[in-house]
Formats: C-alpha cells, sequence, structure tokens
C-alpha cells in the first residue's frame, strides 16, 4: 500500500507526517468510516496517544479532520494502545486512533486506526482510506454547519481499562504473591508511564521502576523493549526475579530473566501455552505466530501435540487467523502477545502479568520455567536498499539456496521487506550459532552490493 505499512501509517513527524496530511488522512477516514456505521447517527471516534513532543499537533489537525467531516471526538489522552482497543469495544465507539510510533524514536509518529471491535482495520479498509486520501473526495465533501461534530476529553477513561485488568489478576496474585518477589520494569518513558505503576500498585507487586519520566524526546531513547541493557542492569544489581521492558505504545513487552537475559515472545508465548493447555484454557491446543518464529517454537508446539499455525508478519495477521480458525493465543518474536480472551491486540501489561501469574504460581526462578522450550539461535540483519525486486539478480538467489542446502533441514533463510521502512530483513537461524552469522552477513552484503 502507498501509505499503510503493517502497523498503521509511521512517519517523522511535523516534516513527513504533516497537520495537513493528517487532516487529509483523518477526513478520508471518516469519509469512510461513515459508509460503515448506521445512516443518520454521526460516527464517535475515540484518540488516545504516546506521551511524544508531536502527539497533541497530530491529534489537534485529527481532531479537526473528524469534526469537519461531521463525526465526534472523545480525546483519552495519553494511554497504551491496548487500552484504547480496549475502550473502543467497551464504549461501542465507532472507531478508534491510536498516534503512535511505537518502538520508533520521538521524531517519529504515526498513525493506527480501529475498528469497533478493538481490532485493527483490515487492509481493505486501509486500502477504501488511502483511495479517499489520493482522490480528495474526502476533502471536497461538504457538511451543513449544524452537522459539524464536537470533541470532549474523556481520560477518565482509562479507569475502565484499569479495572479490568486489575479485576482479571487480582485474585490470583493476591494468593501466590510474597514479599521477596520483585520485578524491574522499564516503560520506556511511553504511553504505559502512568497506568503500569498504578496497575502493579493495586496488585500488590513490588518493583523498582525505571525510565518513567516522559519528557516528549526521551521515549524509546536507550530504553525500552529494543534498548534492555539498562534493565538488565537493573535487575542483577537489585538481584530482581525479573524485568519486564514495554515498548513506546505499550502494545507488546520483552522480559529479562533473573540472570539479566534477555527472553523473547516466542519462549513467552511457550510458556503461557504450556500453563493454558495444563489448565485447560488453551483453545483448540494451538498457537498462532509469524513467519519470523523461531525454528524452537514449532518444535516445541510438535513435541507437545500442539497446532502450531505461521502467518505474515503483524499482530493483525496473527489476530485475523485466530478470529477465522479459532485460537486463544498467538503473538509475535518481538514481544507482541494476544490473549483474545482479554483483548483483541498484543498487551505489553497484560502480557506481564500473565508471565508474573505463572511464576509465582510455580514457585520457580523465570529461567528454570523458560526450559519449556529451547530457541534456536538467530541473526537478523537489516539491509537498506534502493528497490526491492530480487528476481533480478540470480547470484542472490544461489548464495540463499546454498545455506539453505548447508542447513539441513536444521534451521532456515527468511528474507522478507520491512513493512515501515526502504529495507530487507535478513534472518537466519541454525543450531551453529558462527554459521549463521557468518551466512547472514554473507547474503546482506550481497543484497547490499546489488539492490542498494
Amino acid at each position: 500500500m502507498k501509505y499503510f505499512g503493517t502497523d498503521g501509517i509511521r512517519r517523522i513527524a511535523n516534516t513527513e507526517l504533516t497537520p495537513e496530511f493528517v487532516y487529509e488522512i483523518s477526513k478520508a477516514g471518516a469519509y469512510v468510516l461513515t459508509k460503515h456505521v448506521k445512516k443518520g447517527t454521526k460516527p464517535r471516534i475515540v484518540i488516545g496517544r504516546d506521551t511524544r513532543i508531536s502527539g497533541t499537533l497530530i491529534e489537534s489537525a485529527m481532531t479537526a479532520g473528524f469534526l469537519s467531516s461531521g463525526a465526534n471526538v472523545e480525546l483519552v489522552g495519553v494511554a497504551p494502545t491496548p487500552t484504547i482497543a480496549y475502550i473502543t469495544k467497551k464504549t461501542n465507539a465507532d472507531m478508534s486512533v491510536v498516534i503512535s510510533a511505537s518502538h520508533n524514536t520521538f521524531e517519529y509518529n504515526g498513525i493506527k486506526f480501529f475498528s469497533n471491535k478493538g481490532t485493527k482495520i483490515p487492509d481493505e479498509i486501509e486500502e477504501e482510506i488511502e483511495e479517499a486520501i489520493d482522490s480528495g473526495i474526502a476533502l471536497k465533501k461538504e457538511i451543513d454547519n449544524e452537522d459539524i461534530g464536537v470533541a470532549c476529553v474523556r481520560e477518565e477513561l482509562i479507569d475502565d481499562y484499569f479495572n479490568f485488568v486489575v479485576d482479571i489478576f487480582k485474585n490470583d496474585i493476591k494468593k501466590y504473591n510474597t514479599q521477596n518477589f520483585i520485578v524491574g520494569i522499564d516503560t520506556a518513558n511511553g504511553a504505559t508511564y502512568k497506568i503500569a505503576e498504578k496497575i502493579f500498585k493495586e496488585l500488590g507487586i513490588r518493583y523498582t521502576i525505571i525510565n518513567n519520566n516522559p519528557d516528549g524526546i526521551n521515549i524509546n531513547k536507550n530504553c525500552g523493549s529494543t534498548h534492555l541493557e539498562q534493565l538488565k542492569k537493573c535487575v542483577l544489581e537489585n538481584k530482581l526475579n525479573l524485568g519486564i521492558a514495554y515498548d513506546g505504545d505499550g502494545d507488546r513487552c520483552l522480559i529479562v530473566n533473573e540472570k539479566g537475559e534477555e527472553v523473547n515472545g516466542d519462549v513467552v508465548l511457550a510458556i503461557i501455552a504450556d500453563y493454558m493447555k495444563k489448565n485447560g484454557k488453551l483453545q483448540k491446543n494451538k498457537i498462532v505466530a509469524t513467519v519470523m518464529s523461531n525454528i524452537g517454537l514449532n518444535k516445541y508446539a510438535k513435541n507437545n501435540n500442539l497446532e502450531f499455525v505461521q502467518t505474515k508478519v503483524g499482530d493483525r495477521y496473527v489476530l485475523e487467523e485466530m478470529l477465522k480458525n479459532g485460537g486463544n493465543l498467538g503473538g509475535e518474536q518481538s514481544g507482541h502477545i494476544i490473549l483474545s480472551d482479554f483483548n483483541l491486540t498484543g498487551d505489553g501489561i497484560v502480557t506481564s502479568l500473565m508471565v508474573i501469574k505463572i511464576l509465582l504460581e510455580s514457585r520457580k526462578t523465570f529461567s528454570e520455567v523458560c526450559n519449556v522450550i529451547t530457541i534456536y539461535p538467530q541473526t537478523l540483519i537489516n539491509v537498506k536498499v534502493k528497490e526491492f525486486d530480487m528476481s533480478k539478480y540470480p547470484e542472490i538467489q544461489e548464495m540463499i539456496s546454498k545455506i539453505e542446502k548447508e542447513l539441513e533441514g536444521e534451521g532456515r533463510v527468511l528474507i522478507r521487506k520491512s513493512g515501515t521502512e526502504p529495507l530487507f530483513r535478513v534472518m537466519l537461524e541454525g543450531k551453529d550459532k558462527n554459521y549463521i552469522d557468518k551466512a547472514a552477513k554473507d547474503i546482506a552484503n550481497i543484497i547490499e552490493d546489488k539492490m542498494s
């Protein structure tokens, strides 16, 4: 698509994602939305944002576009993506928007649309919005003065999410919690900076919190789920049971065990699947993941008689598979975990609390719980390119085929186009870390040489 990537529209704020462009996007979004709501009613749209300095700028431009199209707007303020998704469904809003660039640094911002069911809008609706932008039809549409929408501040709606999450976990946490169980929390100076601490306090979980003072430009800066160094240090120095790192918009988390080692989404999926299966709560005995998931997760599923389904990269495609063909657990290696019994999007806070619940009940260390799965070494290299037609270069294909043959079925090569940046992601996995590191560099080098 022209504007939308795998996770909404994402660009540098104020220069690429300009107020004028945001206004156009919102006009087009409202135009498409009115075709899908009850005739004669004003669409009701909820807007939330993360802590970026450009958030209120984009929020203002987007609000103006919606209001001028006849939609009413409710401004929730700073809130994680899963909070907005939950509020949308809980309050029967017609649509919602999250203004965030997730794990990217502060100069970027983005726009993610959610349906009235609390799910990211499907590709076909995004295509309709793109068509409305390019044709200019939404900008040309005029409404009568009495039909202009109104906006109001509804920050109290965040309390609905707070109560919802606390209700899920309060009984089990209270039953199994101990005074010597302490976690580290890194909110990445992002959207979870208020709500995460509030929930942990209410549940009585002892914690040490870092990177929890957003100033508009420090979101994801050497912290959060993409930079675990500070959290690892915090866990080791304070002898914590685990550390939790959220990303900028709070829809995913990565975890650090008591040894200061990273635990990614594939391991978390296996841990939660194992727990849910033992308790008879894993729907269809099924895990849904993406093509980026580690081969170790595939082997874990086979060894435990679980159905394992892989989708395109993007948590939206994981959810689509879950809703279409069943399953209540899915996710990505990056830490998007969908527990659809609770919320229909990745939810970093719910995921982390589920892991904490499992740990408390098991009375084991986190590294012991992680032994449920064996993860193969994996290497990922991003290669910036100027074009994406790899078929023009047979020498690239020949090298890939050679390496795949040498892996002898105990690993794989995966090369995919980024949905948000002009680059290829070159991923290799196998038993021999040194071999896959070298092989990945060889492939990346030839792609860079031929296509950059």
